[in-house]
C-alpha cells in the first residue's frame, strides 16, 4: 500500500511523518512484535537514557485502518561530514548509553541488520546533532522478559555488533 508522507519501510513496518516532531510506525499486519510490546520496551529504555527514540503514545489512524506507535522525529546527519576525533567521542558516549541500557536489562538485538534484510547494515544507528541514537525496538528484549541466560547472550552478541560498528562508524 502506498503511504501519504512515507520517511521509510522495514521489513514488516512503515514510518510517516505526521508532524515537524512526530512520526507514526504502522501496524496493519503481524510483524515481528506486537506494537504493545514495542511501546512499552521503548518506555523502558526511555527511562534509563535518551539512547533510544522517544516513545510518545499509541494510537488508531482510521484514514489508513493502521494502529500507529507515535514517537519523536529524528532528524538524521550525516557522520562523514565530522573529524573521527568527533566520532571517537560520540561513539563512546553511544557506548556508554549502551551500558547503561543492558545494566537495566534493556537489548536492542537489532544493531547490526542481518545480510538477509534489506536495508543498510547499521540504518538503525542514527547520528542527530543530539549524538548517535537507536531507533526501532520491534525485537528488543528486556531481561525480566526473556530470563538471565537468554538475556546475555543477546547482550554479548550485540557487543560484537557494536565493535564491528566502530570499525565501520570510525573509518567510512
Amino acid at each position: 500500500m502506498k503511504y501519504p508522507r512515507k520517511l521509510s519501510s522495514g521489513a514488516n513496518n512503515t514510518v510517516i511523518v505526521l508532524s515537524e516532531t512526530e512520526v507514526g510506525k504502522l501496524y496493519t499486519d503481524d510483524t515481528r512484535s506486537d506494537i504493545g510490546s514495542e511501546a512499552t520496551k521503548m518506555q523502558f529504555a526511555n527511562a534509563i537514557n535518551s539512547l533510544v527514540v522517544r516513545f510518545s503514545r499509541l494510537e488508531y489512524n482510521e484514514e489508513l485502518s493502521a494502529e500507529m506507535l507515535v514517537m519523536e522525529r529524528i532528524y538524521p546527519i550525516d557522520f562523514r561530514a565530522y573529524e573521527v576525533e568527533i566520532r571517537e567521542l560520540w561513539f563512546d558516549v553511544f557506548v556508554d548509553e549502551l551500558h547503561q541500557l543492558h545494566t537495566a536489562g534493556f537489548v536492542h538485538r537489532d544493531i547490526q541488520r542481518p545480510s538477509n534484510i534489506a536495508g543498510l547494515t547499521f540504518d538503525n544507528i542514527l547520528l542527530t546533532p543530539q549524538g548517535l541514537r537507536l531507533i526501532d525496538v520491534g525485537i528488543s528484549a528486556l531481561r525480566t522478559q526473556v530470563g538471565d541466560a537468554i538475556f546475555e547472550k543477546y547482550v554479548e552478541n550485540e557487543k560484537k555488533e557494536i565493535e564491528e560498528f566502530k570499525e565501520y562508524f570510525l573509518n567510512r
